[in-house]
């Protein structure tokens, strides 16, 4: 063999080998996305975008793909820098950046948003919320890392309608520290340039299932503009928790309620207490009223020392026939929150396909079809470091929803990545 020859046939053994070495990469990085990763069972790749729908539908063969995608998912990280480019954010995020009808830039509402955890469900919350006519208080936790609230503080700076409520508080849960970050919200709510009508809380592992016009037409027109608070009066397997005076602690940075052996005193003023869900949707007179009646006010002092006085405060005041807003002849109508019991917690006739925490489900991919189903505003609990598909498929599912109804023109930034 000539020494040309030679030549050429190493350098057409180097182009082969390098050549096989490209493909080879190209092939292994294209199974590790977690948006293509291959499917042991059945070979097919994890394509979201096809397969969210057959799970919010039901289909077996989806959820056994999507338990197969999950397992090899890789979680979201967004990473927002001491430098920010807030337009960047808005735009790769997915915001959407005006009112998307008339009706909404009508009807302006205002929420309540409180957090602790899960930088990246935060975003996924606020941003299938936001509407830039609406206006936005988030309470961080006090016990949340310095990091997380780094983020938050960051995020929030770069829109005019959204805040970081003024006190902040280390919530303890089913303590009054609870009840107090919602007032601490309303007392800053109150003086926004923003003329909102109605008030709705949430917590960071909430997720919307009707849209934003579907909101302001289920409280405009089935409840006339009127309160939400979801409730009856109080049962007497819930006296315990009004009777007798409770305790929160901080240890170590873990808060807990624990009960006194001290009987409290009847509630102020021959209030007649109910019981009900923490969660509501408040008209601004109404708010008002909370902050400013004598009634308000000694019962809120009055319940510092209960337990989860949350969940008796909103929807005792309500009752009152003279409050603003008022629906006293109701009970647990509003479908406020769509949330599935464990059995221990009360009758519930629907399986949990997460886990439960606090009786309450953290839903599962196999939850989504009945989630989907609900007449409510909202579904508790997601949670994205156990169930990050669901989550995924839920706001795509939404997202879709919503630029289906609107009259504006859709820009390409409102649409969510696969």
């Amino acid at each position: 063999m000539t020494k040309p020859r030679v030549k050429e046939y190493f350098v057409s053994i180097v182009f082969i080998g390098v050549f096989t070495l490209v493909a080879a990469t190209i092939f292994l990085n294209y199974f590790k996305d977690p948006n293509v990763q291959s499917n042991s069972n059945n070979g097919l790749p994890c394509n979201f975008s096809t397969h969210c729908p057959a799970i919010l539908n039901g289909e077996k063969e989806a959820y056994q793909l999507g338990d197969n995608c999950q397992k090899q998912w890789k979680p979201e990280t967004f990473h927002i820098q001491d430098l920010v480019n807030c337009s960047r954010i808005i735009l790769e995020h997915h915001f959407i950046t005006r009112s998307l009808s008339q009706e909404e830039a009508s009807y302006p509402l205002a929420y309540i948003i409180t957090i602790h955890k899960e930088f990246e469900m935060f975003v996924k919350l606020l941003r299938a919320i936001y509407n830039p006519q609406n206006v936005y208080c988030i309470h961080v936790d006090q016990k949340s890392s310095e990091d997380y609230k780094r983020k938050v503080k960051s995020l929030v700076d770069c829109f005019e309608n959204i805040f970081i409520a003024s006190k902040l508080e280390h919530v303890v849960y089913a303590g009054f520290s609870r009840l107090q970050t919602d007032i601490n919200c309303m007392k800053d709510l109150v003086k926004s340039k923003v003329d909102w009508m109605h008030v709705i809380n949430l917590c960071g592992q909430d997720f919307p299932i009707k849209t934003n016009l579907e909101i302001i037409q289920h409280v405009k027109r089935k409840w006339d503009g009127k309160n939400i608070t979801p409730g009856t009066l109080q049962p007497q397997n819930m006296k315990h928790r009004t009777q007798y005076s409770y305790k929160e602690e901080v240890n170590n940075g873990n808060g807990y309620v624990y009960r006194l052996n001290r009987k409290k005193s009847e509630p102020p003023l021959e209030l007649k207490l109910y019981f009900g869900t923490a969660y509501y949707a408040l008209t601004k007179k109404f708010v008002k009223f909370v902050l400013e009646d004598t009634r308000a006010k000694a019962l809120l002092e009055w319940s510092r020392d209960t337990y989860s006085p949350d969940e008796h405060y909103w929807v005792t005041l309500n009752r009152l026939n003279d409050a603003p807003g008022t629906t006293p002849n109701v009970t647990w109508e509003g479908n406020v929150r769509a949330v599935k019991w464990a059995p221990i917690a009360g009758p519930s006739s629907e399986d949990c396909y997460g886990y439960y925490v606090h009786d309450i489900c953290v839903y599962g991919l196999r939850d989504l079809k009945w989630i989907t189903a609900q007449a409510d505003m909202f579904a508790n609990k997601f949670e994205m470091s156990t169930s990050p598909l669901t989550v995924k498929c839920m706001e795509h599912w939404h997202r879709n929803r919503v630029l289906n109804q609107t009259s504006a023109v859709i820009q390409s930034h409102w649409y969510l990545e696969d």
